[in-house]
């Protein structure tokens, strides 16, 4: 996969989903828990995705700077952040109970 070279990103957040999935499965969460934070670590990914696919697209149409590309991309990454906020906080509720 072309992200999967090319976006570190996108390594990293392979990583911590897998870290995540391995701490989701080592405590005693129920199955529900479990496929929350399983979902929710994909749906980071996903994310990641859309934005390199954002990015990717931008780039290539043009390499000038214009003020709707930086707002693609911003919403491309905030994309991102509000996915792994999402997932940060499903794990706080579950441990926190």
């Amino acid at each position: 996969m072309a992200t999967w070279r090319t976006e570190h990103s996108f390594r990293s957040w392979v990583w911590a989903n897998l870290a995540s999935a391995v701490l989701a499965f080592a405590l005693p969460l129920t199955p529900a828990e479990r496929a929350l934070i399983l979902a929710l670590g994909l749906s980071v990914l996903a994310a990641e995705l859309f934005n390199t696919a954002i990015e990717d697209t931008v780039d290539y149409i043009s390499t000038k700077d214009h003020p709707l590309a930086k707002r693609a991309k911003d919403a491309g990454s905030a994309g991102v952040a509000v996915a792994a906020i999402a997932a940060g906080v499903a794990w706080l509720v579950i441990l926190i109970g």
